[in-house]
């Protein structure tokens, strides 16, 4: 087992392209930490520098406690499983397997023993004998990770390995790597843009996009407590609510978001209250999940929104409804793009990262905003996207309203994540 320390580590190729930006992060011993992002954030070139596929531009690898950059890949004692399996097709199963240990020159009868006790745990000991060629997609996986699980290495590394499988394979495989990895304690750095992968696989999750690191906690974690709009956003089974108010402060008495034609009350008590406050006369952006929204009768006289159903959509377990209520929603705000702007922005891993975000997003020259377009209530209207704007509500199993019917919507205030325009988070002040 091995802790796994990356210590500003940048990655550039050839013609400048930034793919990792002086990142900062620590894989602890025996923890399986997951690293998700989009397509292009620059996670799989992560992966393939700590495995040594890849040389590092800046920066220090540590794994186990020693430096490790300029460690040959044998050297590194690591496994790595790839997206497309990559076995020998000129080996059976059994061959496949054993290659590692028959390399390493391990006693054969000690190879045959692990490698039927392996197969058996894996749910491919009837396949033994056959060529990968014969397999199916999620057996070519299974013997995979076989490979890098039957010499014990110290650390594991795997990048997207269950991309290529239908969704039934890839929930029954999820929970077989989950049970292996805990059950033999070694270190699992892993890979992938599925935020479901992530938040069942992982004891923390990393969040990565255009090579800058930007949260990194346990699932529960980077769930209800997202560092920016962009992790928010992105960690989300359904589209986020993103919802553009203005902040005042009615004689003191309280803190009034106002979207034009909906306003909601936020009372001093509330523990956020005196940092959205500092945002008085200007506009701030409020995340608010499906699954916080919730229909309310028409007496209800708590903190709700009111339009009219413009669609239904089913999905088998829930239903899902798109209300229209004049609100004025906006894009999700992307980091500033140091490839765009000619320089690197920082990621640390320690904590919550919180006031790195905040000097991450502070440091960066403001980019010109767009002339909003104006809604016939005088609001702002979505910039820069087609989104219409909808409230997206999660209403279960069954649905309590009708295509066209008008309907309120209750608000969980507890559950709104408020955010500054940039995207950063807005913090209640330390006590």
């Amino acid at each position: 087992m091995s802790t796994v320390v990356l210590d500003n580590v940048s990655k550039i190729y050839p013609g400048g392209v930034l793919a990792v930006d002086r990142l900062n992060l620590r894989a602890e011993d025996g923890e399986l930490l997951v690293l998700l992002g989009p397509s292009g954030c620059g996670k799989s070139t992560l992966l393939r520098m700590i495995a040594g596929l890849e040389e590092m531009t800046s920066g220090d690898l540590w794994i186990d406690g020693r430096i490790a950059n300029h460690l040959a890949p044998r050297d590194r004692d690591v496994a790595m499983v790839f997206q497309n399996g990559a076995l020998y097709p000129h080996r059976t199963v059994r061959g496949n397997l054993s290659f590692p240990l028959e390399i390493a020159k391990a006693d054969p009868s000690v190879v045959n023993d692990r490698v039927v006790e392996l197969s058996k745990a894996l749910h491919i000991d009837e396949t033994l004998e056959r060529r990968p060629g014969t397999l199916s997609g999620g057996q070519r996986q299974r013997v995979a990770m076989g490979r890098a699980i039957v010499r014990q290495p110290s650390l594991f590394l795997m990048d997207e390995p269950l991309s290529n499988l239908d969704a039934g394979m890839r929930t029954e495989l999820r929970m077989e790597i989950s049970s292996l990895i805990r059950a033999l304690g070694v270190t699992t750095i892993y890979v992938t843009h599925d935020q479901v992968e992530a938040l069942t696989l992982a004891d923390r999750i990393a969040i990565m996009n255009r090579g800058v690191l930007q949260d990194v906690g346990t699932p529960g974690q980077i769930y209800n407590d997202p560092a920016t709009a962009f992790v928010a956003a992105f960690l989300s089974s359904q589209q986020l609510n993103l919802l553009c108010p203005q902040v005042r402060t009615p004689q003191n008495q309280y803190i009034l978001l106002d979207f034009g034609a909906h306003q909601i009350t936020m009372p001093w008590t509330d523990p956020r209250a005196y940092a959205v406050s500092q945002h008085t006369g200007g506009t701030i952006i409020v995340g608010i999940r499906p699954d916080a929204l919730a229909p309310v009768p028409e007496s209800y006289e708590g903190p709700s929104f009111y339009g009219r159903v413009r669609t239904l959509e089913y999905h088998g377990h829930e239903w899902l409804a798109y209300v229209e209520a004049g609100l004025p929603s906006v894009p999700v705000p992307e980091p500033p793009d140091p490839r765009r702007h000619g320089r690197a922005t920082n990621g640390t891993s320690n904590g919550r990262a919180r006031s790195m975000m905040r000097r991450l997003f502070s440091s960066k020259e403001p980019e010109p905003e767009p002339e909003p377009d104006v809604t016939p209530n005088g609001q702002p209207a979505s910039s820069g996207t087609h989104r219409r704007a909808d409230l997206i509500v999660r209403l279960g199993a069954r649905p309590v309203w009708r295509a066209g019917e008008p309907a309120r919507v209750g608000v969980d205030l507890n559950r709104l994540m408020l955010f500054t325009n940039d995207g950063s988070r807005i913090d209640p002040p330390r006590r």
